[in-house]
């Protein structure tokens, strides 16, 4: 039994060697990079062990993977850094300025998708000849509908996308996660039996208003706090300490008084990182605050990706499943467009929209490791291989299909210059919020 450490060092060792060939060699974007490369290394460990059963190779490292709590280490430690780092580079003023939009697409957004995946995902497997219930579809439908926050901010780093479509995808993406674990919780206690009587109208309100509500409260308590604390003083060092206790206290505290840890953390990095720089930090401060928080982002997301790609030895697919998970692709697209096009025609009357908003959102709604590590908490029931089955299909899919063409999309339906990639997979357009926060990040 290997130890916490040795866990963290061969992970470490890992993601950075499969990052410099990915780099060298493959150049592909970073984070899609190693994901391929973590499941191509999956692929052929068990084709080895298919072709020579002593090896044990496959079932070492299998071994190993098992003693990695994927659920744990996504929903209760990487997730909280990794929505800080994002959300310090969010644009207030702009999201402010696209309220209805993003508030929309991030609650009837995802209550639209969850329906017509649910339903969708139900009709297929019983033409598929698979038992699955309403109830557990509407599951999948819940824990596949929000887009991943990590994902679509990581794939946004290779994307020049218009400013406004920009603040529409990226606030999407870091509030919906929220709701959509709310309505995960309700209709996994429904599919189980332990929300008869209790998942009522009510109850679901209330478990809306104290997560969701009271998670945007708490984080706009701590961040404020610690913005107060900041201004306080000028030290580099110490106010990039207290950044990364916000960042991990807030997700703490909100787990323990049962509200959104997401959304607490998304609002406390949008005040830090909105009012810190007017006020609150010298540009020193700046520089090493916001690069430490772009360093962590991007070593925490190599690790992640990498992850995905090699869970594939852990989850342990049924070829049963296979026609189910590849029809649920096409069906989640359908619902992704269908949650995106409605409210953005409703709200035309009173919001502008980029042209090609509904193309580029359909397309960049981009699902990754919380998808998964939802799909991990189901418990022990029949219906859990075929769901995360379906849930890995989609995820790799939309990471690495989506991802990898998300240009292409932009540029055709938007009309903007498909522009050249840094080496460090970085559109320059210092034009965009994101950059000017990278540019101070970077000293430029």
């Amino acid at each position: 039994m290997l130890s916490i450490f040795d866990l963290i060092a061969v992970l470490l060792v890992l993601t950075a060697a499969f990052g410099w060939v990915n780099h060298v060699v493959i150049r592909l974007p970073h984070t899609i990079g190693l994901l391929l490369m973590g499941l191509l290394a999956s692929l052929v460990l068990i084709g080895i062990e298919i072709a020579h059963p002593e090896v044990r190779l496959y079932e070492d490292l299998t071994v190993l993977l098992r003693q990695i709590d994927f659920q744990a280490t996504v929903l209760n430690g990487l997730l909280a850094f990794l929505l800080f780092a994002g959300a310090l580079h969010v644009d207030f003023s702009l999201l402010k300025r696209r309220a209805w939009p993003v508030g929309v697409m991030a609650t009837a957004g995802v209550a639209i998708s969850t329906v017509i995946v649910g339903v969708g995902l139900w009709r297929i497997s019983g033409a598929l000849g698979v038992e699955l219930p309403l109830a557990w579809a509407l599951v999948f439908g819940a824990l596949i509908s929000p887009t991943d926050p990590v994902a679509v901010l990581s794939t946004l780093k290779s994307v020049r996308v218009p400013e406004a479509l920009e603040a529409d995808m990226s606030g999407e993406s870091l509030f919906n996660d929220g709701v959509g674990v709310v309505v995960f919780t309700v209709l996994l206690a429904v599919a189980t039996g332990a929300g008869e009587g209790g998942a009522d109208a009510s109850h679901i309100a209330k478990l809306f208003f104290v997560e969701a509500l009271g998670g945007a409260v708490l984080g706009l308590a701590t961040g404020y706090v610690a913005y107060r604390a900041m201004r306080a003083i000028d030290s580099y060092p110490l106010e990039t300490l207290i950044s990364l206790a916000v960042a991990a206290g807030t997700y703490a505290g909100a787990a323990k008084f049962h509200m959104s840890g997401p959304i607490a953390v998304v609002v406390a990095g949008i005040l830090i990182g909105n009012r810190g720089p007017q006020d609150a930090m010298s540009d020193l401060t700046q520089r090493y605050v916001f690069g430490f928080w772009q360093l962590v982002d991007e070593i925490l997301n190599s690790v992640l990706f990498l992850l995905i790609g090699l869970e594939v030895l852990v989850v342990g697919f049924d070829p049963a499943f296979a026609w189910l998970s590849l029809s649920s692709i096409p069906l989640v697209l359908l619902a992704r467009f269908l949650a995106v096009a409605i409210p953005v025609t409703l709200l035309r009357a009173r919001q502008s929209f980029a042209a090609g908003t509904i193309p580029v959102l359909t397309w960049g709604g981009l699902r990754g490791g919380i998808s998964i590590a939802l799909a991990l908490s189901l418990p022990d029931v029949p219906e859990k291989p075929a769901l995360l089955a379906a849930t890995y299909a989609v995820v790799v899919f939309t990471i690495v299909v989506q991802g990898l063409t998300l240009r292409t999309v932009v540029a055709h339906f938007t009309g903007a210059p498909v522009t050249e990639e840094a080496g460090d997979g970085v559109v320059h357009d210092p034009g965009s919020p994101r950059r000017a926060m990278d540019a101070v990040a970077g000293g430029e």
